[in-house]
């Protein structure tokens, strides 16, 4: 892979982690009820959930993008169109105001990371995002060990440094995720990186 593949994945996955889903608003609640070191916990396991759908799904499109080519090419244009519909849903609809409550968290830091992997596993989108990023931004017919290794790297990075300022500024976070105007602000951006990515992706050969 090339520094320019790298640099495309961590943008794409850094905004796709900004954009608040059932992590982060489970990550505000757990820094507002039980503290930073069990939210911190918590978001540990959320990596993990992560590097598990992208090891599935480098695995997987690989073994795919070296035997099917037209599968492939399908699944590159099924990416597009989820993009483009991200987009139009972020628009038109998109992030609603959450309700976060502040509860004390049962069990210890294990629990939190439990808790943390299994609410990005049972996220279906999670899944759905690295089906249609992966296969158009990586070479999956080339994909080293090396490159894979980089990437994991590169997914924990992102998703630390965009995860703990939720945690490290959660009473702020919840007003945010409950302000309708600054969702809208968000929603829109959104709206244009995803539509941007898909245009990109489309357009590649």
């Amino acid at each position: 892979m090339t520094l320019t593949g790298f640099l495309a994945y961590s943008a794409a996955l850094g905004v796709a982690a900004a954009i608040p889903g059932p992590g982060v608003t489970a990550l505000v609640a757990r820094a507002l009820g039980s503290g930073f070191r069990s939210s911190l916990a918590m978001s540990f396991g959320l990596m993990l959930g992560d590097l598990t759908y992208l090891t599935a799904v480098v695995l997987g499109l690989a073994f795919v993008a070296q035997t099917f080519a037209v599968v492939f090419l399908a699944i590159k244009w099924a990416g597009v169109a989820y993009l483009a519909f991200l987009a139009w849903r972020f628009w038109t609809s998109g992030i609603t105001p959450e309700n976060i409550e502040a509860r004390k968290a049962k069990g210890g830091l294990v629990s939190s990371f439990i808790a943390g992997l299994t609410v990005t596993l049972g996220n279906p989108k999670t899944m759905i995002f690295y089906l249609a990023i992966t296969p158009t931004i990586v070479d999956l017919k080339t994909i080293t060990l090396a490159d894979y290794a980089i990437l994991a790297i590169l997914t924990v990075v992102v998703l630390f440094v965009v995860l703990v300022p939720y945690l490290a500024l959660a009473a702020k976070a919840r007003w945010f995720l409950k302000s309708p105007r600054a969702l809208k602000v968000l929603n829109r951006t959104a709206a244009g990186f995803m539509m941007g990515a898909a245009a990109a992706i489309a357009a590649r050969q």
